[in-house]
C-alpha cells in the first residue's frame, strides 16, 4: 500500500503540480506588476506628448504674470487677450492723469470755487468720462491739500486765505532763493541761455491773460532753474509749494490780474539776463524781489 500511496501521492503531487501552475499563473500576474518600468515608460510618452502643450503654457505664463501686478488687478483687462492686458492699464492711467491736469487747471482758473462741493459723477459728465477716474484724481488733490472729502457728497474745494498764501511764499523763498544764488555763482552763462525759451514762454502766457496757462508755464521755468542743482527732491518739494501758492483765495480775486502776471513774467527774462551777464548783485536783488512780490 505504500507504493500505492506513493502513486497516489504522485497524482497528488501532480495535482499539487497545479500549485506550480498556480504559481506560474501568479508569476505573470506578479511580473506585470514588477514590470512597472514599462508602465513608467508608457507614462513617459504621455509626458512627452504634452511637451508641446507645456511649451505653449510656458509661453503663456509671461502673459499671465503681468496680471499679478498691482496695477493690472484693478483693471478689467482680464477678459481681453492676455497679451494685450497692459494696454487698458496705460489708457486708464492716461485718462486719470488727464482728468487730474484738467481739475488742476479748473482749480487755478477759479472754475472750482473755494468752499463748493463737487461730486465725481457730475464732474465725470462734464469731462465725458466715468466717475471712477474723476474720483481717483480728486483723491490725489485731497492728498495735495486742494480739496477735502465730504462723505456721501463728493469733494469740497479748500478755502484759503491770505495768511496761508504768505506762509507758502515765505517757505518758497527760504528754499529757492539760496539755491538760485548758489547756482548764479556756479552755473556757466551758456546753461542759463538754454532756459531763455522757457522764460519767453512765460511772457507769452502772461500776455494771453489765461491764469491757468501762465501758472503751468511759471512752474515749468522754476523747475528748470532748480533742476540745475541736481536735487530732484528739492525740485519736487518746491514745485508742490509753488502749485499750492497758485490756488485761488476765498472771498477774493481768483488770482492776480493780467498786469501782475506780465510783470511777474518780465522778472524771469530779467533774471536770465543778469545770470548770463554774471551780475550777481542784480541777480540777488531780482530773486528776492521776485518772491516778495509774489505774495
Amino acid at each position: 500500500m505504500r507504493p500505492g500511496r506513493a502513486d497516489e501521492a504522485r497524482p497528488e503531487a501532480g495535482a499539487g503540480g497545479a500549485r506550480p501552475a498556480h504559481a506560474e499563473e501568479t508569476r505573470p500576474a506578479v511580473r506585470p506588476r514588477s514590470a512597472r518600468p514599462p508602465r513608467a515608460e508608457d507614462a513617459r510618452p504621455a509626458v512627452r506628448e504634452p511637451d508641446a502643450g507645456p511649451a505653449r503654457t510656458e509661453g503663456a505664463r509671461p502673459a499671465v504674470r503681468p496680471e499679478n501686478t498691482w496695477t493690472v488687478r484693478t483693471e478689467e483687462a482680464r477678459p481681453a487677450a492676455r497679451t494685450e492686458s497692459a494696454r487698458p492699464v496705460v489708457q486708464r492711467a492716461s485718462v486719470r492723469g488727464q482728468i487730474l491736469d484738467a481739475l488742476r487747471t479748473a482749480l487755478v482758473a477759479g472754475e472750482l470755487a473755494p468752499g463748493e462741493v463737487y461730486s465725481a459723477p457730475a464732474l465725470g459728465e462734464r469731462f465725458g468720462v466715468s466717475a471712477t477716474p474723476v474720483r481717483e484724481a480728486m483723491q490725489q488733490l485731497a492728498l495735495e491739500g486742494a480739496v477735502e472729502v465730504v462723505p456721501n457728497r463728493g469733494f469740497r474745494v479748500v478755502e484759503r486765505g491770505t495768511r496761508e498764501l504768505a506762509e507758502l511764499t515765505e517757505i518758497r523763498g527760504l528754499i529757492e532763493v539760496p539755491v538760485m544764488l548758489r547756482l548764479a555763482r556756479t552755473v556757466p552763462a551758456a546753461r542759463w541761455a538754454e532756459l531763455r525759451p522757457l522764460a519767453e514762454a512765460t511772457v507769452r502766457a502772461a500776455s494771453s491773460g489765461c491764469r491757468a496757462t501762465y501758472a503751468e508755464s511759471d512752474r515749468t521755468f522754476h523747475r528748470a532753474v532748480l533742476g540745475l542743482a541736481g536735487n530732484q527732491q528739492l525740485v519736487r518739494i518746491a514745485d508742490d509749494l509753488h502749485r499750492r501758492a497758485q490756488w485761488p483765495l476765498v472771498g477774493g480775486p481768483v488770482s492776480r490780474g493780467r498786469a501782475d502776471l506780465v510783470a511777474d513774467a518780465a522778472e524771469h527774462t530779467a533774471l536770465l539776463d543778469a545770470l548770463i551777464a554774471e551780475d550777481l548783485t542784480v541777480v540777488q536783488a531780482l530773486v528776492r524781489e521776485h518772491f516778495t512780490g509774489a505774495s
